[in-house]
């Protein structure tokens, strides 16, 4: 059963991740495992039923009708006749829609690995470069922050915080805008033989077309430094704005070029299918995952270990 789930890691510290991220997602997950029970009918109000919960959990539309589509396939073909089996058959479906994301982010093709995160106000990603940083660090190499949100009164003090937090160094400026502020970070990162340099930016709506355009010159500014970076654009999500978070991604894409997703707060709100929708209609690898506050909280995305979380299935 749940034959996908062997490549799930079974060591106590991955069995701790998981225990959290299930709880993060237990919302949908106990709808889900009150749903499909064992001994109950497959019949169109289950489909009915089941199509309700995807919904509600922001997994949208055409996620809903994809994996409603694949269910029905995997209850014919296997003769499946009670909710319970329904269970695997969804489990399925989702590994199915998801595994493409999970791809791991590879900072070894360049030195300094330039990495640019952006985001909307509030998605967590000041935070998201804080856990990044230990992170990156746990895996032996060497980080630089550049406090490039010049926008918001705190954002450099916080950064700031985290810097010391994880006895790294932040490039800041009292004044001056962003780019120059990460065209400093990235120079000094090459002098210093630093592995990974993480740019934070200001956030922003993306309906506000004039700072869009600004963080379009951030971009082309790190080029000028260093001509192929960025290497890795990433966006923030609050997994807590469903549908929204699609999109966002629609729109820092076009702005950007976005290569990698950070999903953040997995924390006990979210219904955590609006991962499903962006697998769907605008698929960008999800390089990592959150579900709280601590240092350790992100952890880069495994496809098997989400659909066992969300379903609440047992590895």
């Amino acid at each position: 059963m749940f034959s996908f789930l062997k490549k799930t890691p079974s060591t106590p510290e991955s069995k701790s991740w998981l225990a959290r991220l299930t709880a993060g997602l237990a919302r949908t997950g106990g709808q889900l495992s009150t749903l499909l029970v064992p001994g109950g009918k497959i019949d169109d109000e289950l489909y009915e039923e089941l199509e309700t919960v995807l919904i509600t959990a922001d997994v949208g539309m055409d996620a809903t009708r994809r994996l409603l589509a694949d269910v029905r396939r995997q209850v014919k073909e296997q003769s499946l006749h009670e909710a319970g089996q329904l269970r695997e058959a969804l489990a399925q479906a989702l590994h199915r829609l998801l595994a493409p994301l999970a791809q791991p982010l590879r900072t070894d093709t360049h030195k300094p690995f330039v990495i640019m995160l952006c985001g909307v106000n509030g998605a967590g990603k000041t935070t998201s470069i804080g856990k990044l940083a230990r992170y990156f660090q746990n895996q032996g190499q060497s980080v630089l922050l550049a406090a490039g949100d010049t926008f918001r009164a705190a954002a450099r003090e916080q950064l700031q915080e985290w810097g010391k937090r994880n006895d790294v160094t932040v490039i800041a400026q009292q004044s001056g805008d962003a780019a120059a502020v990460i065209f400093d970070a990235v120079q000094a990162a090459q002098a210093r033989g630093i592995d990974i340099v993480l740019a934070d930016t200001a956030g922003r709506l993306t309906t506000q077309a004039h700072l869009m355009e600004e963080i379009k010159k951030v971009k082309r500014v790190i080029a000028k430094v260093m001509p192929d970076a960025p290497h890795e654009v990433l966006l923030v999500l609050d997994a807590n704005t469903g549908q929204n978070a699609l999109s966002q991604v629609k729109a820092f894409d076009e702005a950007l070029g976005v290569s990698g997703l950070v999903l953040t707060k997995l924390d006990g709100t979210a219904k955590g299918g609006v991962i499903a929708a962006i697998a769907q209609s605008h698929p960008i690898p999800v390089r990592f995952i959150g579900v709280g506050e601590g240092m350790d909280d992100l952890r880069p995305f495994i496809a098997e270990e989400f659909v066992a979380a969300l379903l609440g299935l047992r590895t």
